[in-house]
């Protein structure tokens, strides 16, 4: 719940403050896959989890959840993927190179070289997001997923967001 920076504007003279209360309720994390292919449009698949700091709740995403939200995206898409991400500690751990591996027949994976987030279109993706809740001063952890939610849902009828995030990244694809 600590609030993200952000950028704003106020009369000369007068620094804007938000005070804000409490150490912090928890954390949103959000995981996603920008989807991409020539003649259709884009697609944004993603998952929102919140932490609520109580005993034994995962803090974020693990391995089954990566996934899950790549089983997920198969079904949606209904074909192959080729499936590009950076490289995560926890995109990197035994079980789901063994999940790759199993799934080959459908599943291509690339990884991006170590810490190239200007070649990860969903680091845009990130930041759209960032940017609309930056000067959101949430009251609680449940205002704060609803806003994120809702901007990706946003983003998801806006295929052509989706589209400037692979353009922004240099990257092309062959028909």
């Amino acid at each position: 719940m600590t609030p993200p920076r952000a950028r704003t504007w106020s009369r000369i003279g007068h620094t804007p403050v938000v005070r804000v209360r409490g150490r912090g309720a928890g954390r949103v994390s959000m995981a996603g896959l920008a989807c991409y292919k020539p003649g259709e449009r884009s697609r944004l698949i993603y998952a929102i989890r919140e932490y609520h700091r109580r005993k034994g709740e995962p803090k974020g995403f693990g391995w089954r959840d990566f996934r899950d939200l790549i089983v997920r995206a198969r079904i949606q898409l209904g074909g192959p993927i080729v499936l590009v991400w950076d490289n995560a500690r926890i995109h990197l751990v035994p079980p789901l190179k063994a999940f790759f591996e199993a799934n080959a027949h459908w599943l291509t994976v690339f990884q991006l070289p170590t810490y190239a987030p200007d070649l990860n279109p969903q680091e845009g993706i990130w930041s759209l997001v960032k940017r609309d809740i930056g000067n959101l001063a949430a009251a609680d952890l449940g205002q704060l997923t609803r806003a994120v939610k809702r901007k990706l849902k946003m983003i998801q009828y806006r295929p052509h967001l989706v589209d400037s995030c692979l353009t922004n990244t240099g990257l092309i694809m062959d028909g």
